[in-house]
């Protein structure tokens, strides 16, 4: 992608992807990697900020005899995401009315 990734979306994203379900890192950034490119080693720092924010916790679980490391979502995880996803809809719409190709109407004008 050609676009910058702000702190801020990556933050948005994660909270986003394990909001549906307590995960791990591995599966956070397959995820990802649906919408945009994204290396593990980008997600554990943005992990790392989330859970001192205390947006997220961890636990560990067992996992075909290792440990596994698993993230969920906080209440106050939830109430940021919720921020999160009312400024992407203003941002969103602010930037698509920019960038977006004009209709014919607007063309014929």
């Amino acid at each position: 992608m050609v676009f910058p990734v702000s702190a801020a979306l990556l933050d948005a994203l994660v909270l986003s992807v394990v909001a549906k379900e307590d995960t791990y890192g591995y599966k956070i950034t397959q995820e990802i990697r649906e919408a945009m490119e994204m290396s593990e080693s980008t997600l554990y720092p943005v992990l790392r900020r989330l859970m001192k924010n205390e947006y997220l916790a961890s636990y560990d679980q067992e996992y075909i005899g290792r440990n596994r490391r698993y993230y969920k979502i906080t209440e106050k995880g939830i109430e940021q995401l919720k921020i999160y996803r009312d400024e992407w809809l203003v941002y969103k719409e602010k930037i698509d009315s920019l960038i977006t190709e004009p209709s014919d109407e607007e063309v014929n004008q």
